[in-house]
């Protein structure tokens, strides 16, 4: 999957170079890093989320 994301943003980037130059690049180049970060900081609290309700699921159970 990464591969594809990776071709996928060299794509994009060799696209807006043509017709927008080299500032217009970085520009989608930062967003799509921005979006990229998003995705895994929203899997991981998503992951992080369920593993601490079920802690405390387990703990208030012992109770």
């Amino acid at each position: 999957m990464s591969a594809h994301l990776f071709t996928l943003i060299a794509q994009v980037r060799t696209r807006i170079l043509r017709s927008h130059g080299e500032r217009a690049a970085s520009l989608v180049e930062y967003a799509l890093l921005l979006a990229l970060i998003a995705m895994v900081c929203v899997a991981a609290v998503s992951t992080l989320g369920t593993a601490t309700s079920n802690s405390f699921n387990s703990a208030a159970n012992l109770l």
